[in-house]
């Protein structure tokens, strides 16, 4: 496995991308900037429920029912559930097998890693400890590459506010009418070796990455699309570029917060294609997947057809 980092890219129309729970679920946002604020564990958690709703795949970090079926579990019984019931001799000896068999069943934890607290019977007595994991994955938290404004929306629930009672309920959210957001990830080869993460594993994460985020069809997050997202793998041993989304912006004829759909934006990447370029024999590969009506154009060519005519290999995924 080589370094590599990712470049992602998507947009949302009137809803709320990521809220705040601390001010009224509000979409998170850069006030200096006025730009568009959405977490890394957002991310994170987008690409968990897909691999394990629609991947099959086992997932540690999850909210699952207490076994006295009261409540969730927390970490400590959730790491109980990948032991088995046996008075272990050492707490090393409980880390290890532990650790062992979470990375073997859960690919989050690889992807990720991961603290894990530990509360194990050795030698009859109770000890508490952790195992923790960096994980070979990780992200910056997204930010939007036009400025946004928050807008107030008011309206009436379907019952009344109490029984017998004619007013209805009220209900009010807080929404963008729309936010272009770019992630920049970096994939880590010497983490992966302590978390076992395989080349099928980030095919498994790219996937959830596009697809996860296609698939958020609830009803604060319906309206997402994926528009694109670039794996650039190395050749040269702990290289990397750095900090792509800074290498990009958009363009547009009207004001930033004026626009609605991805229709009225053009990518321009002209700093991103010369640091491209600069290091091309660095590169291996990059692997791509771009939506259509993303207008990525310079001079007629899109920015596969432009990586590829720096002599780049490109694979899409």
């Amino acid at each position: 496995m080589n370094r590599s980092e990712i470049l992602f890219l998507y947009d949302i129309t009137d809803a709320n991308p990521n809220g705040d729970p601390l001010d009224e679920n509000k979409p998170r946002l850069d006030e200096e900037t006025e730009t568009n604020i959405v977490t890394d564990v957002r991310l994170k958690r987008t690409i968990r429920d897909y691999l394990e709703e629609y991947a099959g795949e086992e997932i540690f970090v999850k909210e699952k029912q207490s076994s006295t079926g009261e409540g969730l579990q927390d970490a400590k019984t959730r790491a109980l559930d990948y032991l088995k019931d046996q008075d272990y001799q050492t707490l090393d000896e409980a880390k290890e097998e532990l650790k062992n068999q979470i990375l073997a069943t859960c690919i989050d934890v690889r992807l990720f890693g991961a603290t894990i607290p530990l509360d194990v019977k050795i030698k009859n007595k109770k000890k508490t400890g952790s195992i923790t994991l960096t994980g070979p994955v990780q992200f910056r938290m997204g930010r939007s590459l036009n400025k946004v404004e928050i807008e107030h929306i008011r309206g009436t629930g379907a019952f009344a506010s109490s029984d017998g009672k004619t007013q209805k309920t009220f209900r009010e959210e807080y929404i963008l009418p729309y936010s272009l957001i770019a992630f920049y990830g970096a994939i880590n080869e010497n983490a992966a070796k302590t978390t076992h993460m395989t080349d099928d594993d980030v095919v498994k994460l790219l996937d959830g990455i596009w697809n996860g985020t296609k698939n958020l069809i609830t009803r604060s997050k319906f309206g997402q699309t994926p528009r694109l997202l670039l794996q650039i793998e190395y050749s040269e041993d702990n290289f990397f570029i750095g900090d792509l989304n800074n290498k990009i912006s958009i363009k547009s004829e009207l004001e930033d917060k004026k626009i609605r759909n991805i229709n009225e934006v053009t990518l321009k990447y002209d700093q991103l294609k010369e640091n491209l370029s600069k290091n091309k024999d660095k590169i291996s590969k990059i692997y791509y997947r771009i939506d259509d009506n993303f207008n990525t154009n310079d001079d007629s060519q899109n920015i596969i057809e432009v990586i590829e005519s720096l002599g780049i290999p490109t694979e899409e995924i």
